[in-house]
């Protein structure tokens, strides 16, 4: 499948120039193509990941993307619109709690990232409590190099203190503490005009499903 990977980014470099409604309605043309484009590479993202993970053969790029407008009611910022394209590929959709595979396009913040970002109560403790039960599966999954490489860091948002039903002393308390199971690899704008981008973000993604296995494993115990 053809890609213009270009075009995209050089959409998101002239609405982050000119983020406003006037600007953005006398290049809707541009947008389209941009967001066409970027829906041309999420399918081929999906075709790649497939290879390795068939519970997201079929899904559709479409049902992976959200909207351009940003929400701004509740934010100082009000510039109308996103400067990105993301894309989360999951089996079970974008609203589930399962893990799943995201895409960001944005100059200078692009990212090869995904996880559970917002577990429900009920099920965040379920997963700290199947990292307790397994810790020794857990670390040969995240301490192993092949995957830090990728991820050196697993989660984000730390509490600073062990989360409520877990001793203070258990020695790998850390792993507890994050308040968002994601994982997060950052690539610099011209990852995606390498002719082996398709590869790399399969090696990557590949790496990734080890994690978000062992998390959905638990997650899915709540769909």
């Amino acid at each position: 499948m053809k890609m213009n990977i270009p075009v995209i980014f050089q959409f998101l470099n002239d609405l982050s120039a000119n983020n406003n409604r006037e600007w953005f309605h006398e290049h809707r043309s541009e947008y389209e193509i941009a967001r066409i484009e970027f829906e041309n590479f999420l399918a081929a993202v999906i075709a790649r990941i497939s290879l390795f993970d068939e519970s997201i053969r079929g899904v559709q790029p479409k049902d992976c993307t959200y909207r351009i407008y940003r929400d701004t009611r509740f934010s100082a910022d009000k510039t109308p619109y996103k400067i990105h394209f993301g894309g989360y590929i999951n089996a079970k959709g974008k609203k589930s709690n399962h893990c799943g595979y995201y895409v960001h396009l944005q100059p200078d913040g692009c990212m090869l990232a995904g996880g559970g970002l917002c577990l429900p109560p009920n099920v965040m403790k379920a997963v700290r409590q199947s990292i307790y039960d397994n810790v020794e599966e857990y670390i040969s999954i995240i301490e192993d190099p092949k995957f830090k490489q990728y991820f050196s860091v697993v989660g984000e948002d730390f509490m600073k203190t062990a989360p409520k039903g877990f001793p203070r002393d258990f020695k790998y308390i850390d792993y507890l503490k994050c308040r968002q199971y994601t994982c997060t690899y950052n690539v610099p704008d011209n990852f995606f005009s390498q002719p082996d981008m398709m590869e790399q973000i399969g090696k990557v993604f590949q790496q990734f499903k080890r994690f978000s296995d062992f998390i959905n494993y638990t997650i899915d115990d709540f769909e």
